[in-house]
């Protein structure tokens, strides 16, 4: 029996199925080794080793494929194909006693069977130089995140987190809100006259936008400029100057990277982060499409390559051959380029099967799976056919040295539009780019029907969503596709960001973690910096920079500085704020106290009184209900079981607490989670859905958890 080592529970079952008899699958269910959780784990004074250690929870499962690695013939690691992925079959083949440079890695960018299959004709040794880009990323994040965090939590507030990818992340959103907060509107206002010519057709209107005067663009900047271009047209005298026809073509975007499906999935579907990242994953790992098993619908979603395999080219033009015709087939296949440092290795994210078309499978689907699905195939099948072309028209028509300018475009050819026509992005509704203009001649003179204008203010930018900050991260060169997801759920979940609807506002402890990072850590805090790093991580992988080298150089100049932070007496911290109520355990005065969770009482006579109690929004204390006795019985000791509540809702604890410390979930421990028939039902699966938690806690969740595990920061759009 072979045995093949994956990471992924989820896609057990698919590989297994391609795999056939003589193979057994076997999941690790992401790292079993790693960094020790509350230490530094590194030694800094021999050559920055890492001291890594089977995860707690990974043990039995350690057992159980050290076990299984001994009754094999063969063993191959097939985890994801990645840095991440290739440092995790290092640590497999270093705790199984494999030789790494044995022909033991298997890598496939889809999970099917010929990708599958194929993977298996060639297995290669593990990667170093991958093992050590990614080892060289664990060590530099682990340094700065063990370092700066408990400088934040001394000079600003208990347990607060630091990050190196996070951390210029979160200046991102602390700037922008800057810029809006500084900035000016500045006055401008928009003019256009309203036209019309005649023929034998009859009369036409159109709309000609003021452009320039004397041949120089215009901007109107307030009501006297306005006044000025008013009078001098006043006499109304059109005459066409300048008519210019030509062809152009619209070519369809790029397949999709991970960044731009996660734009478009917020953008064009409504779905947040964590919604795209569960659907993708799922769709990547393999769906039951009842007869068919479960199967594999698109290639590998952590990517930033929009490289085709030359398979996948010659099928897309098979199906858009015998679907849309001729026309809409390119005589060669249409060539994107990939980023600066993208890992071509992988592909583009698109469907594995084109014959698996979203209408034909969609009652196998999920809701959200079955969006996803589509604008992933839509999006493929689009990059991979001829542009779209229209006729443009300009038209130049002066009026007393004032140039106004028509502009249309009418379709010849819908090209890839056919396929998926959000991809045409829609123009400004003052260029009037799409409208369609009457068969002009220069020498024309249109008459003038009025005058139109509109005082106008320029908006500040616009502050980051979830889509955007990716797209931003992306361009700026901060992490890679498989980072930007947690960056920012860990943003929202240490509350250094918070959402207001879909955008991200910094809090204040956002701001204060910037300006005290930023002081102290220019070069840290720096996005070229930050993008630079990446740049040499690049350069480990491709075998050109030694790992320890690279976290040396950084090093030598973060040390000094952390120490000299340490060492000064800045302090950022809240004082305590004393109240008028007073501790019902010793009578002592109760003090505000800012936590990781907010704002809290405690009593002033701490260490030796440490009761706490919950604050509302108006500052008063909330009382902890009494623990009930129970009828439960713990199964430990058989005490009786006390009904408790804890900040995540109630629970059973053992009434022979501290002796026994015993505790259990209740049958509901959300029993604060109300149905709301005013809610929308769940857009998973059409469900109730309800209100979980308290406080800024709260979120929304399926009423059928686990079987629908669907859950929303805000309430669910009905539609």
């Amino acid at each position: 029996m072979k045995l093949v080592i994956i990471e992924g529970a989820g896609k057990k079952e698919t590989i297994e199925k391609y795999l056939g008899s003589g193979y057994k699958v076997f999941a690790t269910k992401g790292h079993i080794r790693d960094l020790p959780a509350k230490r530094l784990g590194i030694n800094v004074k021999k050559n920055f080793e890492p001291k890594y250690e089977i995860l707690s929870d990974k043990q039995d499962i350690v057992d159980r494929l050290q076990k299984s690695a001994k009754s094999s013939t063969q063993v191959y690691l097939a985890t994801d194909p990645d840095r991440e992925g290739e440092a995790i079959s290092w640590h497999l083949a270093n705790i199984l006693d494999i030789d790494v440079n044995a022909p033991v890695r298997i890598v496939f960018n889809e999970i099917s069977k010929k990708a599958v299959q194929a993977a298996l004709q060639s297995p290669r040794s593990v990667d170093i130089n991958l093992v050590d880009a990614q080892q060289a990323r664990r060590v530099l994040d682990r340094i700065v995140g063990y370092k700066l965090s408990p400088l934040l939590s001394r000079k600003i507030q208990n347990k607060l987190s630091a990050g190196r990818v996070q951390s210029v992340t979160l200046r991102l959103v602390v700037d922008r809100e800057r810029e809006i907060l500084n900035f000016k509107p500045e006055e401008y206002w928009t003019f256009y006259s309203l036209l019309s010519i005649s023929d034998k057709n009859g009369t036409h209107n159109f709309k000609a936008n003021l452009h320039s005067f004397n041949g120089k663009k215009l901007k109107i900047a307030n009501k006297d400029e306005l006044d000025l271009v008013l009078n001098a047209i006043s006499a109304h005298n059109y005459t066409v100057t300048s008519v210019k026809k030509s062809v152009t073509n619209s070519r369809p975007l790029a397949p999709f990277v991970t960044s731009s499906m996660q734009q478009d999935s917020l953008n064009k579907l409504g779905m947040s982060l964590k919604q795209t990242s569960l659907s993708a994953q799922a769709l990547y790992e393999g769906v039951d499409l009842g007869q068919q098993g479960k199967t594999a619908l698109v290639t590998y979603i952590r990517t930033d390559s929009t490289r085709v395999s030359v398979d996948a080219q010659a099928a897309a033009k098979e199906y858009i051959l015998k679907k849309y015709g001729d026309k809409y087939a390119p005589s060669k296949p249409n060539i994107y380029a990939s980023k600066k440092g993208a890992q071509d290795a992988h592909e583009c994210i698109r469907p594995i099967d084109l014959s698996l078309t979203p209408d034909s499978i969609k009652q196998y689907l999920k809701p959200a799976d079955l969006k996803l699905y589509k604008l992933i195939y839509e999006r493929f099948l689009a990059s991979q056919m001829t542009p779209a072309q229209y006729n443009s028209v300009s038209v130049d028509i002066d009026c007393n040295k004032y140039n106004f300018r028509a502009t249309g475009r009418t379709m010849i050819f819908d090209g890839y539009t056919v396929v998926y026509n959000s991809f045409v992005e829609k123009k400004d509704d003052d260029n009037d780019d799409n409208a369609l203009l009457p068969e002009l001649v220069e020498g024309d003179k249109p008459n003038w029907i009025e005058d139109k204008f509109e005082q106008k203010f320029t908006k500040p930018p616009a502050r980051y969503n979830e889509a955007s900050l990716v797209k931003k991260m992306e361009e700026s060169g901060i992490g890679r596709p498989a980072t930007y997801s947690p960056t920012i759920a860990t943003l929202l979940a240490r509350k250094y960001v918070e959402k207001d609807g879909k955008v991200l506002i910094p809090t204040e402890l956002g701001f204060k973690c910037v300006d005290m990072l930023v002081g102290y850590f220019p070069d840290v805090m720096n996005i070229e910096f930050t993008a630079g790093m990446e740049q040499s991580l690049d350069d480990i992988e491709d075998g050109g920079k030694v790992w320890q080298k690279v976290i040396e150089d950084f090093y030598c100049e973060f040390e000094p500085k952390l120490k000299s932070a340490m060492g000064d007496g800045v302090n950022m911290r809240e004082p305590d704020e004393e109240t008028d109520f007073d501790c019902p355990e010793c009578g002592s005065k109760l003090f505000v106290k800012t936590g990781r969770f907010g704002k809290f009482l405690s009593c002033s006579n701490y260490p030796d009184c440490k009761h706490i109690m919950n604050i509302d929004q108006d500052g008063n204390p909330i009382e902890k209900p009494k623990p009930k006795i129970t009828d439960e019985i713990c199964e430990k000791c058989g005490a009786n079981m006390l009904e408790r509540e804890g900040r995540y809702g109630k629970f059973y604890g053992c009434s022979a607490f501290p002796k026994c410390r015993n505790i259990k979930k209740m049958v509901d421990s959300t029993t604060d989670a109300k149905i709301d028939e005013n809610l929308p039902p769940c857009p998973e699966c059409g469900s109730p859905i309800r209100k979980i938690g308290f406080g800024k806690r709260q979120f929304y969740g399926c009423t059928r958890y686990p079987d629908c595990v669907f859950t929303s920061n805000e309430i669910p759009p009905k539609k």
